[in-house]
């Protein structure tokens, strides 16, 4: 397996706002529609461009969905982009009814989820957007890890026909996804190989996992690490596949404990390999003010909280 290693740290968001430059270069119908956040979206280079097909709809969410399924109508491709928290949670209603329950082709992309957002504090901090969004029909959620996967999963939405949630975030962060490394909805990435126990993880964990990763390494510990991009539709062959071999498994995620990844592969388990398993998660709580270091250290969510529970679920084995 190629050894994945940081090329330099860049803000995920700003993945999305290259996506969406190559987007509008390339594909006439993708539009834009953002609420009032174009700098913090990274919409200023496909405004510039493409001012006939961006839309600045103000601080007003609902509308800006009800717009978004509208131009589906016509055979646009619309694109959505606001912070996690009202992109999701603000307008939920709208989602359903507009969107999910229309199977409308619309594409949800949300800046600032988790921990993360960091100082600006519980309120925006939202943790049960995944959750959210996984439960309504038709909807497909894509949680990506780095820059370059945040492009490369901005490209792949516009292909893909059906209503997206795309989750990203607004610290720099590791760059380690191969620039070339194909995205394929619903597709697992395994990162490393190993036969003790398996680790996926989702989002800014996944760098932390593959940290974790040498860490258990250096104890004897032989970790499988998969890189969950798309939390629905899951890829539970690649969890399977990998469970077979190692027996335990832990997962990892910037997300409440109910409702994410954990679950979603929880259910995997107890329809087919009931084995044993450990969360790295929010445990049902909100969040707080403070820099996105001190968050995910205080919630357990790194790469030594992922060494813990690794050495928890092998004594279950």
């Amino acid at each position: 397996m190629k050894k994945y290693t940081n090329t330099g740290s860049k803000d995920t968001r700003s993945g999305f706002g290259a996506g969406m430059t190559e987007l509008g270069q390339k594909n006439e119908n993708v539009v834009a529609l953002c609420a009032d956040l174009i700098g913090s979206l990274k919409f200023d280079d496909f405004k510039k461009n493409h001012p006939e097909r961006f839309f600045q709809i103000g601080i007003a969410e609902a509308n800006m969905i009800g717009i978004a399924a509208g131009l589906t109508v016509g055979g646009k491709i619309p694109f959505t982009g606001t912070f996690a928290n009202f992109s999701t949670g603000r307008v939920y209603d709208q989602i359903r009814q507009s969107v999910a329950y229309s199977e409308k082709n619309v594409k949800i992309c949300a800046s600032h989820a988790g921990l993360t957002l960091g100082e600006d504090g519980a309120t925006h901090q939202i943790l049960e957007d995944i959750g959210l969004m996984k439960m309504l029909p038709g909807m497909t959620v894509i949680n990506t890890c780095d820059f370059n996967q945040t492009k490369a999963a901005t490209l792949a939405i516009a292909d893909h026909h059906g209503p997206v949630y795309l989750r990203f975030g607004r610290p720099v962060v590791p760059n380690f996804m191969p620039a070339d490394e194909p995205f394929e909805i619903g597709k697992a990435i395994v990162l490393t190989e190993g036969s003790d126990v398996t680790i996926v993880a989702t989002g800014h964990l996944v760098w932390e996992a593959l940290i974790a990763a040498e860490a258990l390494e250096a104890k004897g510990i032989s970790a499988e690490v998969i890189n969950i991009h798309t939390i629905k539709p899951l890829d539970e062959e690649a969890i399977l596949n990998s469970l077979a071999k190692t027996k335990c498994i832990v997962t990892a995620e910037e997300h409440n404990i109910l409702g994410g990844l954990g679950e979603s592969v929880s259910r995997v388990l107890a329809l087919n390999s009931p084995l044993p398993q450990e969360f790295v998660a929010v445990n049902d709580s909100f969040g707080e003010s403070g820099t996105p270091e001190q968050l995910m250290d205080k919630y357990k969510l790194n790469n030594q909280a992922i060494v813990e529970a690794v050495e928890k679920v092998m004594k279950r084995k």
